[in-house]
Order: structure tokens, then sequence, then C-alpha cells
């Protein structure tokens, strides 16, 4: 089997991708095919994610962005919600040290103004501490759904123009994407969604128009550093046309 060494040898790191996004997938069936509750999976994915962050921060990519609750994800039991609200106030208070340690800058996706003010607190006191970083934008989507950004962006931009503010005419792509959560942020030159679904989500559905896809068998709470080299090697190997 190859060696992360190995892969890393194989790597074309001025070739990388700006952004990668990723779909944290599997942590449910993760924990069930072991005779656990779900919510174990979603603790041993926190380790996933860790290895995940260390490693951009170390190549230098620029963006990463992590599906990690979406607007569907309400519909799961009020013990699962609750644990992963717990989860992510224990992952910020935890790591938000070693994150402004290696520079890495904090940005919430989504509308968490539904969350507790417990979890809301933890998100002010994690975006607050890394502003001001300038390594690694580490945007964590939460209560987030594609179709809703694009809904909301639209709003805003028709309130503009209601207003006279904003000309019909003046409305583009470029303009649109000003009024997403990732605004002045290059679109993800890559996603990764593990456990092996072949779908998006309702995940970042503007900007993936171009995005390369890469999916594995292997479910989050498996995925590691060696996973993610493989990705990026395999993205390398591709040919990006964009429509040419």
């Amino acid at each position: 089997m190859v060696t992360e060494e190995e892969l890393i040898t194989q790597l074309n790191k001025s070739c990388l991708p700006r952004h990668v996004a990723i779909i944290m997938d599997g942590n449910g069936r993760w924990a069930l095919a072991r005779g656990l509750e779900r919510i174990f999976g979603h603790q041993a994915g926190m380790e996933s994610l860790r290895e995940v962050v260390k490693l951009c921060v170390e190549l230098g990519i620029q963006v990463l962005t992590v599906y990690a609750f979406s607007t569907e994800n309400w519909k799961r039991s009020r013990l699962e919600v609750d644990f992963l609200m717990g989860l992510l106030i224990k992952y910020l208070y935890q790591e938000i040290d070693e994150l402004c340690a290696n520079k890495v800058k904090i940005k919430i996706l989504g509308n968490f103004e539904k969350f507790t003010t417990e979890v809301q607190a933890a998100i002010n006191m994690a975006i607050e501490k890394s502003q001001s970083n300038n390594g690694l934008n580490f945007n964590i989507a939460l209560n987030y759904g594609g179709r809703f950004e694009i809904v909301e962006a639209t709003k805003v931009m028709a309130q503009k123009v209601a207003s006279g503010r904003l000309a019909i005419e003046e409305i583009n792509e470029v303009l649109f994407a000003d009024h997403l959560y990732t605004a002045g942020q290059p679109d993800p030159d890559l996603l990764i969604r593990p456990a092996g679904d072949f779908r998006v989500s309702n995940f970042l559905l503007w900007q993936i128009a171009y995005t390369e896809f890469w999916f594995t068998e292997v479910k989050w709470p498996d995925f590691r550093r060696i996973h993610f080299l493989q990705a990026l090697i395999d993205f390398q190997n591709r040919e990006r046309r964009f429509g040419g």
C-alpha cells in the first residue's frame, strides 16, 4: 500500500487547488456498523477534521470548506442535534488556540442565529479570535443550504433594486457571487465526498459549477491525510477545460 511519504513526493505543490470543499459524510453509518449509536461516529469524525485542517495548513491551501450541519439536518433526532451542537462548542474552544497559532481564519457559512446562545457564543468567539489571521480560510457550513444561500442573496439584491441602490442591468455573475457567503473567495476547485454517496446534497450549488469531484467509499471517521493526498493527486492529473 502506498505511504503518505510516497504520496507527498508525487504531489506538485505548485499546482494545488486553491479551495477544497468536503462533505463530511458517513459518520452515522460508521458508528452503526460497529454497533454504536450514531453520535459516536460524529465524535470519531473530529479527528479526521483535525488532520485535514493541519494538512491544509502545511500545504498552504488557501480555502477549506466543510459541510458540518445542513438546513435539512434539523430533521434528525433531538439527541443527535444536541450532541452535534455540543461537539461544535467543544471543538471551537479546544482548537481555537492551535488554529490561531497556525494563522487559520474561521468563517461560518449559513444562518447560525437559530442556534442556542451557547453555540452562538462559541462561534462568535472563534470568529473574533481568528479574524486577523492570514493563513488558511476555514469555512464551516452550519445551518447551511445552497438553495437558501441563493434565495437570500436574491432577496438582498431585490431590496437594493427596490430602493434604487442597484440597477437591474448591473446584476451579473460577479455581483451575484459577491452576495454569497463565500464572497471574496475562489470557488472550490475540488469537492471531496466520502462514504460512497454520489450527490451534492444542497452544498455550494452556485460555487461548484466547474468544481472537480472526488469520491471514496471511506467513511469520514476513517478519512485520513493519506486519502486527502490521494484526492489532491487525482485532481492534479485531470484536465480542467471549464467548458472549453
